[in-house]
């Protein structure tokens, strides 16, 4: 199979890497020069209050992540924040596919973002273990004045293409976090605090949540927080939201699309809408090996791309395997424009991921354990821990382009609940009361509930 022609991108997606694993291809959208961000003007971040020392969050309306220059951040801090970025895309992608054989689409930018807000309270072993699996810098400084640099670069405003990045922290009433901990969130995240009743208005703050990830995603992204996934314990909860939406430079002519085969497995063949571009003008950057064939499709602006690679004898998972940065650098470098006639299928689907178990298993267990977890830099306690991590993500590729979204949230629940398992196979007690006064109407035991 051929790789075709350009298109639009429209989209929430990973912008630093985004990973699309779609049938016979592997699919990257990046910055056309990740080794050259540096910090630039964006839009401006938000206008909510933050609250004080001795103060719950503050009120304010979240916004986009700000564009603030002279962060400090040298070239050199902000490319190592791309790689480990990068790196942390290709652990989760193959820790998502030893446990899927579908389509997996994902932004490791949003998670990166939203776990470098949560590591900015986590402390002891709690902290180590998310820099490990993140691949963080261990100074904090470098981390968040290169974050920083880089957000205010991909926020730049383009007449050609869309992105946006935003972050938000959400705050149970009441519920008192260090000022110092706001204000970071604040000046580097450009994420502000809206207090919300995760108790009392349960599912109006649910709405109220998803209100925000889908104005922040041009609606593409619905229903991050699903019904009944946050618990009268919960006391915080951190968002990122992203989305991108770029236009080819050489957009594919719908007339030329047809109906093609594709070959799923050796055993498996469906039909598809094939795009195509044999334009005898256009040319793409393209490399090949003996087993792989790259293609990279440049959006307008010039600073985003996606980049394509194809295993000649259709064996994605191989390519999977032996993916490593390292590889997927050197292919870049060896990208040059040449002729080349793109067949690429339009497709359009949405993924939804609980990233618990994943992180879990790539090393950083102690944040989830009510026990052990230590986000004392959030606000004073050793009391929370990470209840769930929610990731959900669109992508959209047409003639035109592509669009895709992305947001995570983090939930962070007071002594985080365990699921409990009351099973009564054996003899127990029972009384019925009134709850109002607390006397005991009835009292007994069942040792044989036959009898």
């Amino acid at each position: 199979m051929s790789i075709q022609k350009s298109l639009k991108i429209k989209g929430v997606a990973a912008v630093i890497l985004c990973v699309v694993a779609l049938g016979g291809n592997i699919i990257f959208i990046t910055p056309t020069d990740s080794t050259r961000v540096t910090g630039g003007t964006g839009t401006a971040g938000g206008t909510g209050a933050t609250g004080g020392t001795g103060t719950t969050g503050g009120t304010g309306a979240t916004g986009d992540t700000g564009a603030t220059e002279g962060t400090g951040a040298t070239t050199g801090c902000i490319s190592s924040i791309v790689d480990a970025n990068n790196q942390f895309a290709l652990d989760l992608f193959s820790s998502i596919k030893n446990g899927t054989s579908g389509n997996i689409f994902f932004s490791p930018y949003s998670i990166f973002v939203a776990f470098a807000m949560a590591h900015e309270g986590a402390r002891g072993q709690t902290a180590a273990e998310i820099q490990s699996v993140f691949h963080f810098p261990t100074d904090n400084a470098i981390l968040r004045s290169s974050l920083e640099a880089l957000s205010n670069k991909l926020n730049e405003k383009d007449a050609n293409y869309i992105l946006r990045i935003a972050n938000a922290l959400w705050v149970q009433k009441n519920y008192t976090l260090l000022n110092e901990f706001l204000a970071v969130i604040e000046k580097y995240y450009a994420g502000n605090a809206t207090n919300v009743d995760f108790s009392g208005a349960n599912e109006q703050t649910r709405q109220t949540i998803n209100a925000w990830v889908e104005n922040k995603t041009n609606n593409k992204i619905t229903d991050l927080i699903p019904e009944g996934q946050l618990v009268p314990l919960t006391v915080l909860l951190l968002t990122n939201a992203i989305y991108f939406n770029g236009t080819w430079v050489k957009q594919f002519n719908e007339n030329e699309t047809r109906n093609e085969n594709f070959k799923v497995s050796e055993n498996q063949t469906v039909e598809v809408p094939m795009m195509s571009c044999n334009d005898t003008r256009a040319t793409f950057n393209f490399a090949q090996e003996a087993n792989l064939q790259i293609l990279e499709m440049p959006y307008l602006g010039g600073n985003q791309s996606m980049l394509v690679l194809l295993p000649k004898d259709g064996n994605l998972a191989s390519l999977e395997d032996s993916l490593t940065l390292k590889k997927l650098n050197q292919w870049r470098s060896e990208l040059f424009g040449q002729r080349v006639n793109v067949y690429f299928p339009r497709f359009d689907f949405t993924t939804r991921y609980n990233l618990n178990e994943n992180l879990k298993e790539m090393g950083m267990p102690t944040a989830f354990l009510h026990e052990a977890a230590d986000f004392s830099g959030i606000d004073g306690t050793r009391n929370i821990c990470i209840g769930s991590v929610i990731h959900k993500a669109n992508v959209n590729v047409n003639e035109k382009g592509t669009e895709a979204a992305a947001a995570t949230a983090v939930v962070f629940t007071a002594l985080c609940s365990q699921n409990f398992v009351f099973h009564a196979d054996h003899p127990f007690m029972f009384m019925i009361q009134d709850r109002t006064t607390g006397i005991i109407l009835f009292m007994g035991s069942v040792v044989n509930p036959t009898q």
